[in-house]
């Protein structure tokens, strides 16, 4: 019989962070938490928080002061904030049973998590289509969209598929549609391709989801970086196809059209971007590999100018 997952710990209570703690409080039993230190925590502390016009008061765990082991970490940070104290925080979370999902942009949270959590601990995941925002501290989002995940054939317990057994059994729960891919880390790839075409371009065109619903430049402009990543990923052996830029359309047809990316977002908030694993990523590879990419080569300059101003 598999073993439940009973209490659950989210580091991040961005938009994505506070959307899955609406949902898993709303549709089940699981306790659930944030987790924090320092002034995140005094913030977070008995705070209220309002999810979609109804309000919630999420406890929050200090890392320093847990008690036993969580059954499931969430980590929904920005990758900036990924740091070697974070690192630390969220394996003191952990112990040998608990499981750790991701559900942070770009490609390298996983490694990171599992050099110090232990890769064994890591089932690889990515949030695809959640359109959540976060406005004078209030979050709200029209679609849930999914968590896709599965086992990396890199990392221990690969053929663990008792594991994906129990995420999917807590994420039902929790009423947040999910899917259990059978190649994660070409799912992965997709994600970033998503990630570096419409938040990028979302970003320097100041556009939600609707511009690109609707305007076939604003659309090019999305396609043209995406297609550097496709042309990146078949060169180092990943299944990624042109014929993915077209699924990433139709995912974004599904979004509300006053919706905005993460990146977005961060831009009128003036807050940092994570511009570094979109563009900066795709740069770096790029050269790597030998392969000309500057449409993105192009964008990491156009934002980094932004964030500047």
């Amino acid at each position: 019989m598999l073993k439940s997952i009973d209490r659950i710990a989210i580091f991040g209570a961005g938009a994505m962070g506070a959307a899955y703690a609406g949902l898993f409080t709303d549709n089940s039993d699981i306790r659930v938490c944030f987790a924090a230190r320092g002034d995140r925590f005094a913030r977070l502390d008995g705070a209220t928080i309002n999810v979609n016009g109804r309000d919630y008061t999420i406890p929050v765990v200090h890392p320093d002061r847990v008690d036993r082991p969580f059954d499931l970490v969430l980590v929904a940070l920005k990758h900036h904030h990924l740091t070697e104290p974070v690192l630390k925080d969220i394996n003191a979370l952990t112990g040998p049973d608990t499981l750790i999902l991701s559900v942070m942009n770009g490609l390298e949270s996983e490694k990171l998590l599992g050099h110090v959590c232990g890769h064994e601990k890591i089932v690889p995941a990515i949030a695809a289509g959640i359109d959540a925002m976060h406005e004078n501290n209030c979050f709200t989002f029209a679609n849930p969209g999914r968590i896709i995940f599965g086992n990396d054939p890199a990392f221990p317990n690969a053929a663990d598929t008792d594991r994906l057994e129990r995420i999917k059994m807590v994420l039902d729960q929790g009423g947040i549609p999910n899917e259990i891919s059978p190649d994660i880390i070409g799912t992965m790839w997709w994600k970033f391709m998503v990630n570096v075409g419409v938040n990028q371009a979302s970003a320097v065109l100041g556009a939600p989801y609707g511009i690109f619903q609707n305007v076939p430049e604003a659309r090019a402009l999305m396609v043209a970086l995406m297609q550097e990543v496709v042309a990146l990923a078949r060169h180092r052996g990943i299944n990624l196809q042109s014929s993915d830029i077209a699924k990433c359309v139709d995912m974004l047809n599904t979004l509300s059209p006053d919706g905005k990316t993460s990146m977005l977002q961060d831009m009128e908030a003036k807050r940092k971007t994570e511009v570094e694993i979109f563009a900066g990523a795709v740069e770096a590879m790029g050269k790597e590999d030998a392969i000309p990419t500057p449409v993105n080569s192009t964008f990491f300059n156009l934002i980094r100018v932004m964030e500047s101003n």
